[in-house]
């Protein structure tokens, strides 16, 4: 019989053993645990016709219809299971039911360890959803758009700082002009359940360095909890000149083709104006890729610094580095160097 794991063993387990996902595919597309496989027991037609059985005519008339659609299939899932080289699976459905345990019979027919997730998917995600009330250390890294700032966040972990990075996860860099070049974004479920992994793997005791973010990264948002925790978290703001800062984003977006970039220059049409709008599409569209990027620039310059102002009273006020070219390598060690000096509230 397959032993019951609690959310925190099974999650622990599945970092070394192979975890099975046997919901139907439309519900593993929507959101599932990093790392699982899909292994549906019913593909989403099916669910929904053993479901209205069961709503219908009761469990007998169901669990049949799920018999008459799960047999042909029965080889192919062990061939799956046995193929993986693992003698210990991990299972989960959605609510540790009978899907799971009736796949973990299977395979324990043919001599495989099956462990199973208590209270299922459903389960899982009431630990995802409660860990963003844990305390955090975090240290927000601020500055206008083109700072460099998730270079520096990706530098400061190579020199041995913990970090989070939101738009990595989210596939997406923050702005209107975020999603180009990405893959598409997970959904807002499939984005907590990746950064809970993230954070679950941190020393809560240290800090952790965060890139400043809006609640939302693109169509994804933030956890209410962890996102009021960022907004009380203290801010270092990166420093650094408007024409590299220009310069970045020239080489970074100006490769992208002229319907993508017009695309989301339209995203901000309403908040840029009416005739500035225009101008930038004219620009780009005139293949002065240059002269739409400040024009976009000088928008984003004067909404994030009146979002500074309005959050710290003033955002001169902040404990600055500067960073005067695009490498940023001279500027993690002064950054730590602040963030040192940084005392946390208990």
């Amino acid at each position: 019989m397959a032993k019951v794991l609690s959310a925190d063993e099974f999650i622990k387990r599945a970092e070394s053993t192979p975890l099975l996902d046997v919901r139907s595919p439309g519900e593993y597309a929507h959101a599932h645990i990093p790392g699982a496989l899909s292994l549906p027991l019913f593909s989403d037609d099916e669910r929904a016709k053993v479901g209205t059985l069961y709503k219908n005519q009761g469990k007998v008339a169901s669990v049949q219809k799920g018999l008459e659609f799960v047999g042909p299939k029965l080889k192919g899932f062990t061939k799956f299971a046995l193929k993986l080289g693992s003698e210990e699976l991990l299972m989960h459905c959605w609510r540790g039911g009978m899907r799971s345990s009736s796949m973990a019979w299977l395979m324990e027919s043919v001599g495989l360890r099956v462990l199973l997730l208590d209270g299922g998917y459903k389960a899982y995600r009431k630990m995802v959803l409660e860990s963003f009330d844990s305390p955090m250390k975090i240290i927000l890294l601020g500055g206008y758009t083109g700072s460099g700032k998730t270079e520096l966040l990706l530098q400061l972990n190579e020199a041995g700082e913990q970090i989070v990075d939101l738009e990595g996860l989210a596939n997406h860099k923050g702005s209107a002009f975020g999603a180009l070049g990405q893959p598409d974004q997970p959904s807002t479920e499939q984005f907590e359940n990746l950064l809970f992994r993230e954070i679950s793997r941190l020393d809560l005791s240290r800090r952790v360095w965060v890139e400043d973010e809006s609640r939302n990264v693109g169509k994804v948002f933030l956890p209410q909890p962890l996102w009021e925790r960022m907004r009380n978290s203290p801010l270092i703001r990166i420093d650094t000149p408007y024409e590299i800062r220009l310069e970045r984003l020239m080489r970074d977006y100006a490769c992208f083709d002229t319907e993508g970039l017009t695309a989301s220059i339209k995203k901000i049409e309403k908040r840029l104006g009416f005739d500035k709008c225009k101008k930038a599409l004219d620009a780009c569209l005139s293949d002065d890729r240059e002269l739409a990027a400040r024009i976009c620039l000088d928008y984003y310059d004067a909404a994030y610094g009146s979002q500074l102002d309005n959050r710290f009273g003033s955002r001169e006020s902040l404990p600055s580095v500067k960073m005067n070219s695009l490498d940023g390598k001279e500027t993690v060690s002064e950054l730590i160097s602040v963030a040192d000096s940084i005392s946390f509230k208990e």
